[in-house]
């Protein structure tokens, strides 16, 4: 099926705000972050996403349908050259091993190529495979392993790739 990624509008803040919840709830198991008061984990850069030049958000299609998301940024995760970040990406349940996710990323660098940082919580089984093969197959095998400057909730140390698209 044919997958494409589609730049969110403000008009649809509400859709990315509902799939940031999920993600969020997938990706507790990983770093135990809690959800608040009102139930919800939230996400505080949210707005940002529309307001600031730096930021790109975009929903992943597949075959027509809403399959994820994606959100880059500039804000570095180590001290390296960046020209992108990914900051969050998801692919829910009934897209994955399908291709979708690879050619999201691959959508994603013919739009944005330069220095990238994709930093990944280490107990991600599928997020370690899919970033590495990412990363070995848009650098040529040519990308650095490190550890970001920020811990997750849970105190766990993240994992950043660091390497070029061209």
């Amino acid at each position: 099926m044919k997958t494409e990624i589609v730049r969110v509008t403000r008009e649809q803040r509400d859709t990315l705000a509902n799939l940031l919840e999920k993600y969020n709830y997938e990706f507790s198991q990983y770093d135990k972050r809690k959800f608040g008061e009102d139930g919800l984990f939230g996400y505080k850069y949210l707005d940002c996403y529309f307001t600031e030049k730096s930021r790109y958000a975009y929903f992943i299609y597949c075959g027509g349908e809403l399959a994820g998301f994606a959100l880059l940024n500039k804000y570095p995760e180590l001290d390296r050259p960046i020209d992108w970040s990914v900051a969050e990406f998801f692919v829910s349940y009934n897209f994955r091993r399908q291709g979708v996710a690879t050619e999201a990323v691959r959508q994603i660098f013919e739009k944005h190529k330069g220095f990238y940082h994709i930093k990944y919580h280490r107990k991600n089984e599928a997020s370690v495979r899919l970033w590495h093969s990412v990363a070995k197959m848009y650098s040529n095998g040519k990308y650095e392993l490190a550890v970001g400057n920020e811990p997750f909730d849970d105190g766990t140390q993240a994992s950043v790739l660091y390497f070029e698209v061209k």
